[in-house]
């Protein structure tokens, strides 16, 4: 392996050698090419909106033996689909088919999966734009139609 230029005049020898060898690291690649923004359903949005296809039930990785309660959502903004975690107990009775909901990131690692629930990676914080969370607890009741 050649090493590197240590001269007086080395600068640009230098600057190319990083250049050139920046490619060799994922995370500039990925950022460079921006490939997040390509492969990423909600195109870097922080929210979405999606009409509910399906209820499901997924179950959690070990050591864990819960189903966790999701539902499969089309998005309205590129018709692509996602699964989406409903969070909160007996969350999954406010949501039924064709409901209107509102879709987050669920905050795991680098915008992967988070926890026990294998390959979800959104969450659902509103139904008919009524919050999840206050549905959940109480504080409002589900509308019927927006």
């Amino acid at each position: 392996m050649a090493k590197k230029s240590r001269g007086l005049f080395s600068g640009k020898k230098l600057m190319q050698r990083r250049a050139s060898h920046r490619w060799h690291n994922k995370w500039f690649v990925k950022r460079a090419l921006d490939l997040k923004r390509k492969v990423d359903p909600m195109e870097g949005a922080p929210l979405a909106r999606g009409i509910v296809l399906e209820k499901r039930q997924l179950e959690a990785k070990q050591p864990n033996s819960a189903m966790r309660k999701a539902v499969r959502v089309q998005l309205t903004k590129n018709s692509k689909q996602i699964t989406a975690f409903c969070p909160g107990n007996k969350a999954i009775t406010f949501i039924n088919e064709h409901d209107e909901v509102m879709v987050a990131g669920m905050g795991g690692h680098m915008g992967k999966t988070k926890g026990d629930i294998p390959q979800v990676r959104w969450k659902v914080v509103a139904v008919n734009g009524q919050p999840l969370d206050r549905l959940v607890y109480g504080k409002i009741e589900k509308t019927v139609g927006r």
